[in-house]
């Protein structure tokens, strides 16, 4: 059996296809997993860790508004499209899954026309453009949150949840002690940028650090892709800021370890955090991250920092108010985790199953 996964550009379309990719493995152990992501996006490295075959086609966006843009990129899909073509016509996978991610659209594309099921999850609140253009030739949707079914076909939706990596869930404090350098004396915050870093985030990050010397360690993730000249002066002068640009076997460390999320407003981290009860302070990009976010803001799910507002110290008092407030802390914590649910590994293969039916 073999199930070709698409998504890239960001992490976002990717940690949850890893999840659904982990059900199938420990389901099929001969499951053969083929990815086909972006040329230059942060997937490669840690799908191909997934010992997951990779690659790379030409990948587009189609904006909703009008920008010369839009012409090139045009051209970019159909690119991608031959090129998608070409791999499912010699890797003919019984299945094709994506989670948005306009390098998702040329493959689905084909895959329709030689006749390939496909399934298109959806995760954020405000269903993404690329998902819309796959919803007329995919087999199954199934979405994260129960009021997104009434924006899809009904009779092909489904509410599943949000698939999270088990690994995830199998952190350790000590070792995460040891991995880290951490004291232990003092509370941990985990700081995320998105999987391919945010130079705001990092810069209230670098901003806050000072203010938090007596009141947390920070470990902080600052993306491959953005300069690294301020973050790295920080943690040369404050031993309780801990810098990496990426963790991957680690991260369910650092999460078993965290006791507070500092992150951006993508639902992969969220529904993780969710998943590992873990209040999150969020700092949504400008765009669909908005309407993630106040959709737990509304709920009393998650304290929200706006970027264009905020400046370090602002971040560093609402950190230290939080780590002062367990009860707040709990109540957000568990607010989340009834929130956004998790798919369940029975719901991930039924899915499966119908689909190849």
């Amino acid at each position: 059996m073999k199930v070709l996964f698409s998504g890239g550009g960001t992490l976002g379309p990717v940690t949850p296809l890893l999840a659904i990719k982990g059900v199938l493995q420990e389901r099929y152990p001969d499951l053969q997993s083929v990815w086909i992501g972006t040329m230059r996006g942060p997937e490669r490295e840690i799908v191909e860790r997934q010992g997951i075959r990779f690659v790379s086609i030409q990948s587009g966006k189609l904006r909703r508004y009008m920008s010369p843009l839009n012409i090139l990129d045009f051209f970019r899909i159909i690119v991608g499209f031959f090129q998608s073509l070409r791999i499912l016509w010699k890797e003919y996978p019984d299945v094709c899954i994506s989670a948005g991610g306009f390098v998702s659209v040329p493959v689905h594309f084909a895959a329709w026309l030689l006749g390939i099921p496909t399934w298109i999850h959806q995760q954020d609140v405000e269903v993404g453009f690329a998902n819309k253009l796959m919803v007329p030739g995919a087999r199954v949707i199934t979405t994260s949150l129960k009021e997104l079914v009434s924006e899809f076909p009904k009779r092909k939706t489904m509410w599943l949840g949000n698939p999270v990596r088990s690994e995830i869930l199998q952190g350790d404090k000590k070792r995460a002690q040891k991995i880290f350098g951490l004291t232990g004396t003092v509370p941990v915050v985990l700081a995320l940028g998105g999987g391919t870093g945010s130079l705001k985030v990092n810069q209230l990050i670098v901003e806050a650090i000072p203010h938090l010397k007596t009141h947390a360690e920070v470990i902080h993730l600052s993306g491959r892709e953005r300069p690294q000249e301020i973050v790295t002066r920080a943690s040369e002068l404050f031993s309780h800021y801990h810098l990496y640009q990426f963790l991957d076997a680690e991260m369910k460390d650092a999460y078993a370890v965290a006791d507070v999320i500092v992150c951006r407003g993508g639902f992969g981290t969220l529904t993780e955090g969710a998943a590992l009860k873990k209040p999150c302070i969020i700092i949504p990009k400008p765009g669909h991250q908005v309407e993630n976010v106040r959709l737990l803001e509304d709920k009393g799910a998650a304290l929200v920092v706006n970027e264009l507002t905020a400046d370090g110290l602002y971040v560093a008092k609402k950190i230290r108010e939080l780590l002062a407030d367990e009860q707040s802390r709990h109540s957000i914590a568990r607010r989340m985790h009834e929130t956004l649910k998790v798919a369940q590994k029975e719901e991930i293969l039924k899915v499966f199953e119908y689909i190849r039916t």
